[in-house]
């Protein structure tokens, strides 16, 4: 990997001249304050996520554009690790064709393990095992979805929407966003051969992160407040996936009403999620989406970073205890939001700790994440002396210095 130090911040003043628009006109038409503008373009802030979509769609330039993704290859691991996206994009490509005759099939026992296995990768950050793993288990499951018939067949398809929402993933966190939408749409299609319901109402939790990542939450808000009105005449029973279902449903409205700037109204849906939390009482994993009272925390210190309030992030950060057994994915992605709020706190020395924490956890995930780029950028931007420890970090994640 490799960086340019100036990261988003130069490409958004590129694009912003070649729009022919002062800082003021793009801050008008971003609802961001100039101020951060400019700190931005200057390097002294860090672009979060809402102000990279909301200049992207202002701009006319693609998100992954302006964060540069994917990163350029530069060693023989990164080289392999990505090996695996020119098969899965011709895989996603071949969706709805019958399988090569030479495609073996194992029994759906055999394939129900394997795509657990695949998802456990996926929550561990493996994508080493991943990238070698997903693309002959699409290819498989698609074959599958072609010899079997009645509930079998919906089964093969359930499979198949839990292994394109892995690939997705794997896809979005080597940086390949235009590749992980589609893998989204191939989600949807299986999904919807399914029979089951609530993975249908899974893809629209998806596609409404497509939107969020597009900046267009009131998009987003609505397709999630649908999503929810199909099944919140069951909440009075006690079926613990569809509960799950609705508090994520709650989590991704957060973030939507975050990335907008609707502080009451991500609080909102923050409190419904934690109320579903509440009466689940343990952390499930309901179609890969590790829902329960640790996510539920970690979601709320990711919103309070959203919303820019890096004081209330680390006062809910400090009431979190994260289980041994939480995922991964999940806790590394805390640790990053942590040392967002942190910086934005003022606090960069415990901001970096933070990031060490991540790397720690889930190094892949950490090294490829824009945010950690970000963030790094800006601390060592304000380093008077800088440290070989911050220097070597920032070498390790591709930050040109």
């Amino acid at each position: 990997m490799n960086d340019d130090m100036t990261g988003v911040g130069k490409r958004v003043a590129d694009g912003r001249k070649l729009a022919g628009w002062s800082q003021q006109e793009l801050a008008r038409r971003t609802n961001f304050s100039v101020s951060l503008v400019r700190k931005v373009e200057q390097g002294s802030a860090a672009a979060s996520p809402a102000f990279v979509s909301a200049c992207a769609r202002a701009l006319n330039i693609g998100v992954a554009d302006l964060l540069e993704l994917p990163y350029p290859r530069l060693n023989r691991e990164e080289h392999r690790v990505h090996g695996a996206i020119p098969v899965i994009r011709r895989e996603l490509a071949a969706y709805n064709i019958g399988p090569d005759e030479d495609v073996q099939v194992r029994d759906l026992v055999d394939l129900a393990q394997a795509v657990d296995e695949a998802s456990q990768l996926r929550h561990a950050v493996n994508l080493d095992k991943l990238g070698a793993e997903i693309p002959g288990l699409l290819q498989e499951l698609r074959a599958a979805t072609y010899t079997l018939e009645g509930a079998v067949k919906e089964r093969a398809f359930a499979l198949l929407a839990e292994a394109y929402n892995a690939a997705s993933q794997f896809a979005y966190k080597l940086g390949y966003i235009d590749l992980a939408s589609l893998a989204v749409d191939r989600y949807e299609w299986a999904a919807e051969r399914s029979g089951d319901e609530l993975a249908v109402l899974i893809g629209d939790y998806q596609r409404a992160g497509e939107m969020i990542c597009a900046a267009d939450w009131s998009s987003a808000l609505r397709l999630l407040e649908r999503s929810r009105s199909r099944i919140e005449s069951q909440l009075g029973g006690n079926d613990l996936p569809t509960i799950a279902t609705w508090g994520n449903l709650h989590l991704k409205s957060g973030l939507a009403a975050a990335r907008s700037g609707q502080r009451e109204l991500a609080y909102d849906h923050l409190a419904h999620a934690q109320e579903a939390a509440e009466r689940l009482g343990v952390d499930r994993d309901d179609y890969r989406l590790c829902f329960g009272p640790t996510n539920v925390g970690i979601w709320s210190v990711g919103l309070a970073v959203e919303l820019l309030d890096g004081t209330e992030a680390i006062k809910r950060a400090e009431r979190i205890v994260l289980p041994g057994d939480a995922p991964k994915e999940r806790v590394g992605h805390h640790y990053i939001d942590l040392a967002r709020g942190l910086l934005i706190h003022g606090d960069r020395r415990k901001a970096f700790a933070s990031l060490a924490k991540a790397r720690e956890i889930a190094p892949t995930q950490t090294r490829y994440h824009p945010m950690v780029h970000e963030t790094l950028r800006v601390l060592v931007r304000d380093e008077h002396r800088r440290t070989d420890t911050l220097s070597g970090f920032a070498r390790w994640a591709g930050v040109n210095l």
